[in-house]
């Protein structure tokens, strides 16, 4: 019998983080040919890039970063430098920028108590949310995610994650920016509209 966990109680990966050259490309990839549902998109303020998150099963996503600035892909280079709020969180093309693990809504302020009760050095508690900032200091019915992030020994970012509210239609409202930097209009948003069409529909 394998050894049980109890420290943290694990619910799987909540996503798993890569940056991409080309969103509509990975747009085009992973929901039209891999199959898998485009859950939630957001353009990162201050137009920093995209962050699209894909429906893998079980709760669980692959979500892609989207830089204007990113560096080409280069081996070796596989990590922020910083932790959100830190510094500079941008990696390379084909990067694994985090790893988040999904826990327990119900139980995220005690694990955050208990990285820090360890020696963990970890961000504040971000409470990402639709507002302009994207973050809120305070748990509020518009937050769909809570995360921490911290490093392991090797420098690889990873984050405790717990899921809110499910999303809806309404979450994916953003057309994915090509490697030039231009925005591939009608791409997630006109397939979204479609889809909320035929749902209503059917109804």
């Amino acid at each position: 019998m394998a050894e049980k966990n109890t420290q943290f109680e694990f619910c799987g990966v909540n996503h798993l983080a890569l940056v991409c050259k080309d969103m509509a490309k990975t747009v085009e990839f992973y929901r039209d040919v891999l199959g898998m549902p485009l859950v939630k998109t957001l353009d990162l303020p201050g137009g920093r890039g995209q962050h699209f998150f894909f429906d893998i099963g079980n709760g669980d996503s692959l979500a892609f970063f989207w830089f204007d600035s990113a560096p080409a892909a280069a081996p070796g280079i596989a990590a922020p430098e910083a932790l959100p709020t830190k510094g500079n969180f941008m990696s390379a093309h084909g990067s694994m920028n985090h790893i988040a693990f999904n826990v327990p809504a119900e139980r995220f302020d005690e694990y955050y108590d208990r990285l820090v009760s360890k020696g963990v050095e970890v961000t504040q508690i971000l409470n990402h949310d639709n507002s302009p900032t994207q973050s809120a200091a305070e748990l509020n019915d518009d937050v769909y995610v809570r995360s921490v992030y911290f490093f392991d020994p090797d420098g690889v970012c990873l984050e405790f994650a717990a899921w809110t509210k499910p999303f809806t239609d309404a979450d994916v409202a953003h057309d994915p920016m090509q490697a030039d930097g231009v925005k591939r209009e009608g791409l997630v948003v006109r397939h979204a509209l479609a889809a909320a069409d035929a749902a209503l529909v059917g109804a």
